[in-house]
């Protein structure tokens, strides 16, 4: 289940790549390559995992509450799963520009 601050993050992102140009644009482009918004994209899901390890290291400690946890868990799942997605897609179109005919 996605967390409002996840959903807002994600609106965020898709408002910086629109107002910068976006994607697909034609000519040169001043907005971030493909292989910038990859690296951003998987550091952003391994950013949010440092943070639910950190929030179980503390519940662990007695430090942290059990909402803090299963909230961060939870955030990491929504990541997880979304990067998941995104890697399919990509796999699933490469697949079909290799199946085109020349």
């Amino acid at each position: 289940m996605a967390s409002p601050t996840v959903a807002a993050n994600a609106y965020a992102n898709l408002a910086k790549i629109l107002d910068s140009g976006g994607p697909g644009k034609s000519g040169e482009s001043n907005g971030p390559s493909f292989s910038a918004l990859l690296k951003d994209a998987i550091g952003s899901v391994a950013e949010v995992g440092r943070k639910a390890d950190a929030q179980t290291v503390s519940m662990a400690q007695g430090k942290a509450n059990v909402m803090d946890v299963v909230t961060a868990v939870a955030e990491t799942d929504v990541a997880v799963s979304t990067l998941v997605s995104v890697r399919d897609r990509v796999i699933a179109a490469y697949e079909d520009i290799m199946k085109m005919p020349i």
